[in-house]
C-alpha cells in the first residue's frame, strides 16, 4: 500500500504514539491519485444516501434503506432525527465536494427545516422518529413516544453548522439560517433535567419521565451537554455537566490496551472501550483537536479508542474470518441476528465488521481507515459495496453480507471523512459563539475558546 503523506505529519505521529499535547494536531493529507480517487467515490456514494435516498416529502434521511426494497414494519417513510442531523452536515460536504451546487444545497436544507419547523416536538426536542410524510412521532419503543433530546442534539449540531455556512450568504440564505435559529432558542434543554442536575434523555406527553433515563458517564452523548451549556435561551448551569454527565467526576477511570490509554469509563465496556461510534457522533461538529477538560483530552481519548479497537480486530482473539489490518471496525450497527452494539470483548465481539467504524474514525487513523477502505473497494466491492456506498455490516465468518443501509452508520462516514480532508464541519460548527460560550462555561480548553 502507498504511503499516505501528511502536512504536520509529526504532530499527528506524536498525538497517535506518544499521546502528547494535541492542541496543535494537523490533518492535511494528500493522497495519491489512486487514493483520491476512492476516498472521493465511496464519501460520494454515502453522500447519495442523503441525497438520492431521501424520504421525498420531508427531505430528510431515511432511518434505513433495504437494496431489496423490503422494510421492516413498513417504515420507508420514517426519517431519523439524529441521523438526519448527519445528514444536513453530509450535504454542506457535497456542496463543498462539488457533488451537487449550493443551490441545490440550499433548497434541499430550507425543505428540511420547514419540515422541522411544523413536525411534533416536546418542549423544543423532536422525537427519535418521525413519519416523513406527516410530521408526526412514530414511537421508538413503548414509553418512547415524545422528545428525544440525544437525538435532538444530534440534529442540532448539523443545523448550527448549516446556519454557519449560509448566515452571511443571500437573502434565501440567510432566511435559512434565521430559522435554524429559531429552532435551536425553541429547545427547552433546561427542562430536560426534570428538576435535577443531569439531563435526561426522555419525556412523553403521555408518560412522563416513566423512562427515568438520565444520561450519566461516558457514551455518545457529550454532544447534549456541550449545547445545553450553551443554549441562548434555556441553559443549564455547569453543574449539571460535571454532577450529572461527569458522575462529581466518577467518570474518569483509566485502561490501557496495545499501548493506548483510555481515560474515561465507557460504559459497560471499561475494558476496552464501547463501540467505535462513541468516538464519531458527538464529534461530528465538535472538534476533539485539542478539546481538554478536567476529566480527558478528547483527541487522544478517541485516537487511543480508535486504536484499541483496530489492534482487536488485528489480533483477533475470536478467530473470525477476515479480520486483519485491511478489514477492521466494531460499532453499532445490523448483526447477523438482528441488531448489536459490537466492540471489543470476547462477549461484544460476534464477528461482525461495520465498515463505519473504520470509515468515520478517519481523523483518527488514517493509515489503517485507508487498507480497509482500499480492500472492501478494491477486493471485496460486490459484497460489501452499493448504491449508496459500503453496506451497514457484514461477517464472513458467517457469509453474510446483507445490502442495507442505516442513516447513523452512513452519515458519520461523509463527516468524518469530510473532517480529515478540510475539517470543514468541525470549523463551522466550532466557529457558533453559543459553543464557544458554553464549552468555556464548562470549563474546556480549546483552540477555539478564548
Amino acid at each position: 500500500m502507498k504511503k499516505i503523506v501528511y502536512l504536520g505529519a509529526l504532530l499527528f505521529v506524536l498525538a497517535c504514539g506518544s499521546q502528547k499535547k494535541t492542541a496543535s494536531v494537523s490533518l492535511q493529507p494528500v493522497l495519491s491519485a489512486e487514493d483520491d480517487t476512492i476516498f472521493t467515490r465511496v464519501q460520494r456514494a454515502s453522500f447519495n444516501y442523503f441525497w438520492d435516498g431521501a424520504e421525498p416529502h420531508s427531505g430528510m434521511a431515511r432511518e434505513r434503506f433495504h437494496v431489496d426494497g423490503v422494510y421492516p414494519s413498513n417504515d420507508k417513510h420514517i426519517v431519523t432525527i439524529g441521523g438526519g442531523g448527519f445528514g444536513v452536515m453530509a450535504i454542506l460536504a457535497g456542496i463543498e465536494r462539488k457533488f451537487i451546487t449550493r443551490d441545490q444545497g440550499a433548497e434541499r436544507l430550507q425543505q428540511i427545516v420547514g419540515f422541522l419547523k411544523t413536525a411534533d416536538r416536546f418542549h423544543g426536542a423532536w422525537p427519535h422518529w418521525l413519519n416523513g410524510e406527516t410530521g408526526k412521532v412514530k414511537p421508538f419503543g413503548q414509553k418512547d413516544d415524545g422528545g428525544d433530546l440525544v437525538e435532538t442534539s444530534f440534529m442540532l449540531q448539523g443545523l448550527l453548522a448549516v446556519r454557519q455556512y449560509f448566515k452571511d450568504g443571500n437573502e434565501a440564505e440567510k432566511k435559512l439560517a434565521r430559522q435554524i435559529d429559531t429552532l435551536w432558542r425553541e429547545v427547552d434543554f433546561d427542562w430536560y433535567r426534570n428538576g435535577k442536575n443531569v439531563l435526561y434523555w426522555h419525556w412523553s406527553p403521555n408518560y412522563a419521565w416513566e423512562k427515568n433515563f438520565a444520561v450519566t458517564g461516558y457514551n455518545e452523548c457529550l454532544i447534549m451537554y456541550v449545547l445545553a451549556a450553551a443554549s441562548p435561551t434555556h441553559s443549564v448551569p455547569a453543574a449539571v455537566y460535571h454532577e450529572g454527565w461527569a458522575k462529581g467526576g466518577r467518570i474518569k477511570d483509566t485502561t490501557t490496551q496495545y499501548g493506548y490509554t483510555l481515560t474515561l469509563g465507557h460504559n459497560g465496556s471499561k475494558e476496552y472501550g464501547g463501540p467505535l461510534f462513541w468516538s464519531h457522533y458527538s464529534y461530528l461538529g465538535l472538534d476533539p483537536r485539542g478539546l481538554k477538560d478536567r476529566y480527558a483530552d478528547y483527541w487522544q481519548n478517541n485516537v487511543s479508542h480508535t486504536m484499541i479497537d483496530y489492534n482487536w480486530c488485528v489480533t483477533n482473539p475470536g478467530k473470525f474470518k477476515g479480520y486483519g489490518p485491511d478489514s477492521w471496525g466494531l460499532t453499532a450497527s445490523y448483526s447477523v441476528k438482528g441488531y448489536s452494539a459490537h466492540a471489543p470483548g470476547q462477549r461484544r465481539d460476534l464477528g461482525v465488521i461495520s465498515p463505519t467504524a473504520a470509515l468515520s474514525s478517519m481523523p483518527y487513523s488514517p493509515q489503517q481507515s485507508m487498507a480497509a477502505m482500499k480492500h472492501w473497494y478494491k477486493d471485496m466491492y460486490d459484497k460489501v459495496m452499493g448504491i449508496y456506498g459500503p453496506y451497514d455490516a457484514f461477517s464472513e465468518t458467517a457469509n453474510w453480507f446483507p445490502q442495507r443501509y442505516l442513516a447513523i452508520d452512513q452519515g458519520p462516514i461523509v463527516v468524518m471523512m469530510e473532517n480529515y480532508r478540510t475539517g470543514l464541519l468541525w470549523k463551522l460548527f466550532m466557529s457558533c459563539e453559543e459553543v464557544q460560550q458554553g464549552l468555556k462555561k464548562l470549563e474546556f480548553e480549546s483552540p477555539y475558546v478564548k
